[in-house]
């Protein structure tokens, strides 16, 4: 009987990672649409979060019908919880993907003329590489990378604030931009986004791993 539990763990651990690779897809294919002005390929990444979505609603079944009628000890319970905010941050990150397919698409629309894409490509990086890292630190059970990632985030919004310095001046230079820069500061967002929900990920698989909070964990290691 026990090793059925642990299969069913194993399908709910699963299902995560498999939710954490479209949303990691995704968000790459947002960037690909943007830089290679790709339409369709825009198109195809606004189609895909109904996915996501689906494989969110199939972790919340699979953590509910557990807790209903195994009574998981404190360690599985924490797992499962943790498996429940993870899906959800990972459906945002889908969200903030399709929204930045969809302001492209706004952008590719709005005719021929070309704006810097600032600092964007970069945060998508690092935002990705946050999340990636954010995944495997749940999978090999590693705080250390948990940890890492919380400190990354302040490059991300740092690179967000200079995006929006950019895309005002741009908008002051020529105001026939205005339009697509605008979409870009709502595309920087989302990226930085995408990187705050990387980071929630990692503050929860810190606290599975540890039972300690890693925002207090951070807070008392500052005062040192």
């Amino acid at each position: 009987m026990k090793r059925y539990f642990h299969e069913e763990l194993e399908a709910v651990r699963s299902h995560l990672m498999l939710m954490g690779e479209k949303s990691v897809e995704s968000a790459n294919l947002a960037m690909r649409a943007l830089l290679e002005s790709d339409l369709e390929l825009a198109r195809q990444v606004v189609e895909s979060d109904d996915v996501i979505d689906d494989i969110e609603t199939q972790i919340d079944d699979e953590v509910a019908r557990y807790v209903s009628l195994r009574a998981p000890v404190a360690r599985d319970l924490r797992l499962l919880f943790v498996a429940v905010k993870a899906s959800h941050d990972l459906e945002r990150v889908g969200d903030e993907a399709t929204s930045i397919a969809n302001r492209t698409i706004k952008i590719l629309k709005q005719g021929p003329a070309v704006v810097s894409n600032g600092q964007v490509p970069r945060m998508c990086e690092l935002a990705v590489r946050m999340l990636q890292d954010a995944l495997s630190s749940f999978i090999q059970e590693d705080e250390d990378i948990a940890y890492s990632i919380v400190q990354r985030d302040k490059e991300v919004d740092s690179l967000n604030r200079e995006n929006l310095k950019d895309f005002v001046e741009l908008m002051k230079l020529d105001p026939s931009n205005v339009a697509a820069c605008t979409e870009m500061v709502f595309i920087s967002k989302s990226f930085e986004r995408i990187a705050d929900h990387a980071k929630n990920i990692a503050e929860e698989v810190y606290y599975l791993l540890t039972t300690n909070s890693l925002k207090q964990v951070i807070r008392d290691s500052s005062r040192e």
